[in-house]
């Protein structure tokens, strides 16, 4: 039996956000085999669980990037920011007018007028710092907005944060000297985690928040061997589980820090890789 964790974007999911027939059907059979597989996403636990539901498939699921584990109905795993760390961020990302999402056990709350502020940073001369296409730009803020399970809000001051557990924030920007002077503001922090999954995001989280924590977490509550565990994914935020799964396969579009980390590399997100990587290298 092999515990195997599978990222969602740009890995299991097609352009879509949708999970394809042949990715359902594989995952299917390493199940009937006996192997757990463990969703390990980025993505928030409602979120998660829909796009699972709406494939109709049932898994455990590593959310917030290693920050939940929730297998059969339970959250073993919460790793909450601080209040104080939480305030202190919030603060900052306000002044410097980033466009952030808070995600919580009662949702991602994410701000009414994000979509405007987004679209501010390419106007006018802010454009030069910008390194996207038109395309890629609206294609992102349509995944964040698209996301289940959001909490709309106009002020971050009405959110009453003691009644929530806030699991990590994720930042968006588009404007790269953006970008790089907060990564200066936030590097070497000892009371947060930094992670990202595209060069436009930036991913805050409690110190011990990873994936690959959580899969040492995971594979150690079912009694499975790191070294039988097997992860598959596409970028930076995936590393962490890459470093210490027994075997790690990178997607044809993965990052190349990640294909050099990587076991194996099977076939593009949106060529049904991954159910291509479980027959290959998981199914007997």
């Amino acid at each position: 039996m092999k515990l195997v964790a599978i990222d969602l974007d740009g890995t299991l999911l097609s352009k879509d956000s949708t999970i394809s027939g042949e990715n359902v059907k594989a995952i299917n059979e390493a199940q009937e085999q006996g192997h757990v597989i463990t969703i390990a996403t980025g993505r928030s636990l409602h979120d998660t669980k829909r796009i699972l539901q709406n494939a109709g498939l049932e898994c455990p699921m590593i959310t917030g990037n290693g920050a939940v584990v929730f297998h059969e109905g339970n959250s073993l795993k919460n790793l909450v920011i601080p209040a104080i760390v939480l305030t202190e961020m919030q603060e900052l990302l306000e002044k410097n007018h980033f466009y952030f999402e808070i995600y919580t056990n009662k949702g991602v709350f994410i701000l009414q007028e994000g979509r405007d502020l987004l679209y501010k940073e390419i106007e006018g001369n802010q454009l030069k710092a910008i390194d996207f296409s038109l395309e890629q730009i609206t294609t992102e803020i349509e995944i964040q907005y698209n996301q289940y399970g959001l909490q709309y809000f106009t002020d971050f001051q009405n959110i009453e944060f003691t009644e929530l557990e806030v699991y990590k924030l994720f930042v968006l920007t588009f404007d790269m000297n953006k970008m790089v002077n907060l990564q200066g503001k936030l590097m070497g922090r000892e009371d947060i985690s930094l992670t990202t999954s595209g060069k436009a995001k930036l991913e805050i989280g409690h110190p011990e928040t990873s994936k690959g924590n959580a899969l040492l977490f995971f594979a150690d509550y079912l009694g499975i061997s790191i070294k039988e565990t097997v992860t598959i994914g596409d970028n930076l935020n995936d590393l962490s589980m890459f470093e210490i799964a027994g075997t790690s396969i990178a997607m044809e579009n993965a990052e190349e820090a990640v294909k050099k980390q990587s076991t194996y590399i099977t076939i593009h997100h949106d060529e049904n890789g991954v159910a291509e990587a479980l027959r290959k290298y998981v199914l007997s």
